[in-house]
């Protein structure tokens, strides 16, 4: 976990990142220092427009994130997911996704468009989500981060090869 000096804020792993490319670890203990790694991805998610993420994509290979789809506005609907699973998924749709790892692109992803899953709370609860439409959506992409896939992972080849190449030129002019 990198905090950033300016900012206050954790700084985002970007699309190339090893840590962003494996499954991560079960998370075993909920202690005070995950409490404290929950309200910084929550003040980052917000502070970067997001509407989801996930522990890897602040460098720490843990299976954890948070999601809130009202950015904010709602404080009953920030939801914190600890080793989170898709227990039934129905259906499939596409629809447009960013993501915060890969800033500056979108990209067409099919998801399954109604999810059951299953997650440990902060307190060590364990809960239960029935989801449609674009929470579903945001859950899934969550949990593709825990399990180290990206959007990226999830268009045509051709796409993939096509963005990849632009990541490769702003990385060259800095802008990466």
């Amino acid at each position: 976990m990198k905090v950033n000096k300016d900012t206050g804020i954790l700084e985002i792993s970007k699309f190339g990142e090893e840590v962003l490319k494996v499954k991560a670890a079960d998370l075993t203990v909920i202690d005070e220092r995950i409490a404290r790694m929950v309200e910084l991805m929550r003040q980052t998610m917000y502070l970067a427009n997001g509407v989801g993420l996930a522990a890897p994509q602040i460098g720490e290979s843990l299976q954890l994130a948070v999601v809130d789809i009202t950015q904010g506005e709602d404080p009953e609907a920030f939801t914190v997911l600890i080793n989170p699973q898709i227990d039934e998924s129905f259906g499939s749709e596409p629809g447009t996704e960013g993501c915060l790892s890969i800033p500056g692109f979108s990209m067409e992803v099919n998801r399954s468009t109604e999810i059951r899953v299953t997650a440990i709370d902060l307190d060590g609860n364990e809960l239960e989500y029935d989801l449609e439409g674009f929470e579903a959506r945001v859950f899934q992409h969550e949990i593709d981060h825990l399990n180290g896939y990206l959007i990226i992972d999830r268009v045509s080849p051709l796409k993939r090869q096509m963005i990849k190449r632009e990541i490769k030129r702003m990385e060259r002019t800095g802008k990466w």
